[in-house]
C-alpha cells in the first residue's frame, strides 16, 4: 500500500457545498463571581455577548446588534479567548471505484487512471450568533480569530474540494481503490462575558461583578499555501488500497 502527500499541481479548489456545523451538547461555565441564582444557559450568555458594550475591546453601539430605541447593553464586555488550536485527521473515505486485475490469463500489471473529487466542509460557530448572517459582530470576531492561523479557510466559504488524477498500476490478482483522509484543524475557545459591579442607587439595588463563560469550537480543512492570487488547496493524504481478487 502506498501513501503520498498531495501536491498543489494535482489538486484544485472549489467553493461549493453546505456549511459544516456540529450540534454537540454544550454547557455554561460560570466563574466564581457568578452565584447559582445568576446561572445562564449558553444561549443567554451569547445574547449578553452579542449585546455587549465592548466586543473584543471595541466599543459598540446598539445599532451594531440591531437594537432599537430604548434598547440598552446587556453586558459591559465580551471577549473571545482561544484556549487550544490543533490539527487532526478527518474521516477516511473511499473515493474511487474498484480497479480489478483479476482475469485468469493476466500476467502483467494493468495501467489505470484513478480520479476523485472530495469536498471538505468548513465549519462556523456553535451558536446562531456565531454563524454567518447573524446580527451583531460575533461571527466576525470568531472568524478573525480563526483566519489568523496559518492554513485556515475563510469561514464565509463553505467547503474546499481536493481533486486528483493519477496513473497507477494494479498488480495481477489484485483489486485497487483509493481512499482520501483530509487534514483538519480545530480551534477551541471561550466567550467571556463580564458585568461590572453596580453600587446601586435610590431606585436600583446594588449588584456584584459577574462573569459568564460559553464554550466555542470551529473545525475546518487545512489549506495549503498557494501562489499569490490563486485559491488555496485542501490538504490531505490519498492512499492506494490493494485487496485480493
Amino acid at each position: 500500500m502506498a501513501k503520498r502527500r498531495f501536491k498543489n499541481k494535482k489538486v484544485r479548489y472549489l467553493a461549493i457545498g453546505a456549511s459544516l456545523v456540529t450540534g454537540t451538547a454544550i454547557a455554561a461555565v460560570l466563574l466564581p463571581s457568578a452565584s447559582a441564582a445568576d446561572e445562564k444557559t449558553p444561549e443567554q450568555i451569547m445574547r449578553m455577548c452579542e449585546r455587549t458594550a465592548k466586543l473584543n475591546g471595541k466599543q459598540q453601539t446598539t445599532r451594531d446588534f440591531g437594537g432599537g430605541l430604548g434598547d440598552g447593553f446587556e453586558s459591559d464586555t465580551c471577549d473571545f479567548v482561544e484556549t487550544k488550536f490543533e490539527t487532526f485527521d478527518g474521516p477516511t473515505e473511499k473515493v474511487t471505484v474498484d480497479f480489478p486485475n483479476c482475469e485468469p490469463n493476466a500476467t502483467e500489471p494493468s495501467k489505470v487512471t484513478t480520479e476523485f473529487s472530495k469536498a471538505v466542509g468548513q465549519g462556523q460557530g456553535k451558536y446562531t450568533a456565531t454563524q454567518q448572517g447573524a446580527l451583531g459582530g460575533l461571527f466576525g470576531a470568531l472568524s478573525g480569530g480563526w483566519v489568523k492561523h496559518k492554513g485556515t479557510l475563510d469561514m464565509t466559504i463553505k467547503t474546499a474540494t481536493a481533486s486528483e488524477s493519477e496513473q497507477r498500476e494494479v498488480p495481477v490478482g489484485k483489486v485497487m481503490h483509493v481512499t482520501f483522509t483530509p487534514k483538519m484543524q480545530r480551534m477551541t475557545g471561550e466567550w467571556r462575558v463580564h458585568l461590572d459591579a453596580d453600587p446601586g442607587s435610590f431606585a436600583v439595588n446594588p449588584s456584584p461583578e459577574q462573569n459568564f463563560v460559553a464554550p466555542e469550537v470551529v473545525e475546518g480543512p487545512v489549506i495549503l499555501e498557494s501562489a499569490a492570487g490563486t485559491p488555496g488547496l485542501a490538504d490531505g493524504t490519498s492512499k492506494v488500497v490493494l485487496e485480493d481478487c
